[in-house]
């Protein structure tokens, strides 16, 4: 299994844990809300970017959290 695949993997498990987050959606605050969306909009934007490096992705996931969770705030 070269790198590519297990960034590749990587991405699909962190979608799939945001995804298990939202279970519980409904008794989430906006800034949670956002944080969730934020990082995985961020881990596959990082994938992308970085062609399927973990670095990119956890980097991309880690800053799309932060930022997703400065955009709830203000909600």
């Amino acid at each position: 299994m070269n790198t590519r695949q297990i960034a590749k993997w990587m991405a699909i498990g962190l979608v799939a844990v945001a995804s298990a987050g939202c279970s519980s959606w409904d008794t989430m605050s906006s800034r949670q809300k956002g944080a969730v969306t934020g990082a995985g909009v961020g881990g596959v934007a990082g994938a992308v970017i970085s062609n399927g490096g973990v670095l990119g992705t956890v980097g991309g996931a880690a800053i799309g959290g932060v930022i997703g969770d400065q955009i709830g705030k203000n909600r």
